[in-house]
């Protein structure tokens, strides 16, 4: 008898904060299963655009999401990993070298060279989140991942350094703490989506991976394995909400229901002729909507924000690079017609990401694009646990986690 080790994700949104807990066991290849446990969703209250704007409001969404999850899965976490996004989020390029003196470039010295690549002066109202390793050259030799085992005398690193305001995450950390829950570790979100919904292919052709959540949308862009671009644009489905009251002249619950019942982003899909029954009200009798006009306005909103995610990519030097495409995850991608109108404006194919890779157990509970985020924290959580970082364990039968420790390693250091 032996035991797997539990982690517990924490995605607090814009609109929805969500738990998940899951155990992580050996799935027989190269990367680890996670079995998720429990998942509870409750409605945010607090922030504004994806960061904290009142902590008491936020501590109680967390609270109830976390104690949800923990009642079904029926074990209680000593700590969470926790996403974080938001505009105040940074990303740069950093490179390092060192001098080897051995017959062979060793641990040590990857380790190292990505110490002299990190040391870079952080301003006092930032904090560096994480510190990835892009490639290394050994002398002459470009676009090694690992560099360990090879000869050379010069070893060189590029890193992308993420770094996030020190303001937005003591918030998100207080939050958490006061609800009673220890913060293992900040992750950014579009990157821990990234591990739930993208291939090692995707990430090698180029895509461009769009998280559409209710205050704001996060944009990463990988290519050749390498994080390219990130991004965030300040208008998420709460714009569109906002766009629908405005323009239909209805309140901001009814607004909600419709696009959640009848919201489309791509006008050509629309029957003209369609009408929608809307409820009457104690000054109106039956109302009727047509869903054309619901859908234009929706599919202007969209096309202005695919438009500047385009413009962003093309900055970057990669909108003719997305050989795989544009992903879309987050509440926001199970909108109808959000890919034929991201294929339309990026000129690529698009899919929704859907976390469903390496899950068992209560998976049903985690197919949309809205868990990506908790199922690639929880992903994250279990390179963490399987290279020896603690927390509750579940009973389990078969062998246990150190066998399997430096395949975890192998698959997810490519991401952090």
């Amino acid at each position: 008898m032996t035991a797997e080790p539990v982690v517990a994700a924490l995605d607090v949104g814009t609109a929805h904060t969500t738990a998940l807990l899951a155990s992580v066991h050996d799935g027989g290849g190269r990367a680890p299963r996670l079995r998720i446990l429990g998942v509870a969703e409750t409605r945010t209250a607090g922030l504004r655009r994806g960061v904290v704007a009142d902590i008491e409001e936020a501590t109680r969404s967390i609270r109830s999401a976390v104690e949800e999850a923990t009642r079904l899965a029926g074990v209680v976490p000593d700590g969470v990993y926790a996403g974080i996004a938001g505009e105040h989020v940074r990303a740069s390029t950093s490179s390092g070298v060192v001098a080897i003196s051995g017959d062979e470039i060793s641990r040590a010295d990857v380790e190292r060279v990505n110490e002299v690549a990190r040391a870079l002066a952080i301003p006092q109202e930032r904090e560096l989140l994480h510190a990835i390793a892009q490639e290394y050259r050994v002398d002459r030799t470009e676009g090694i991942r690992d560099p360990v085992g090879m000869i050379g005398t010069r070893l060189e690193a590029e890193l992308c350094l993420v770094t996030i305001g020190s303001a937005p995450a003591m918030h998100l950390r207080k939050s958490i703490e006061r609800a009673q829950f220890r913060v293992r570790e900040l992750v950014l979100e579009p990157l821990a989506s990234a591990q739930a919904v993208l291939t090692e292919e995707e990430r090698e052709a180029g895509v461009a991976l769009l998280e559409l959540g209710a205050g704001s949308t996060d944009l990463v862009v990988f290519h050749e394995g390498k994080i390219r671009h990130l991004g965030t644009i300040p208008v998420g489905g709460h714009t569109v909400t906002s766009d629908l009251v405005q323009g239909l002249g209805i309140t901001q619950s009814d607004a909600e229901r419709l696009k959640e019942a009848y919201g489309c982003a791509y006008e050509p899909l629309i029957d003209p002729a369609q009408v929608i029954a809307m409820p009457s009200t104690g000054t109106q009798g039956e109302r009727h909507l047509s869903r054309e006009l619901m859908t234009h306005i929706i599919h202007q909103r969209m096309d202005e924000l695919f438009d500047t995610a385009r413009r962003q990519v093309e900055g970057a030097g990669f909108v003719g690079r997305l050989n795989a495409g544009v992903v879309l995850t987050g509440g926001g991608a199970s909108l109808e017609g959000v890919t034929e109108l991201a294929a339309d404006v990026f000129g690529v194919g698009a899919r929704v990401g859907m976390p469903g890779r390496h899950l068992e157990g209560l998976v049903e509970q985690v197919a949309s694009p809205r868990f990506a985020t908790a199922v690639g924290l929880a992903l994250h959580g279990a390179q963490r646990a399987a290279l020896g970082g603690g927390g509750p364990r579940r009973a389990a039968l078969g062998g246990g986690v150190d066998k399997w420790a430096a395949r975890v390693k192998g698959w997810l250091q490519d991401y952090f």
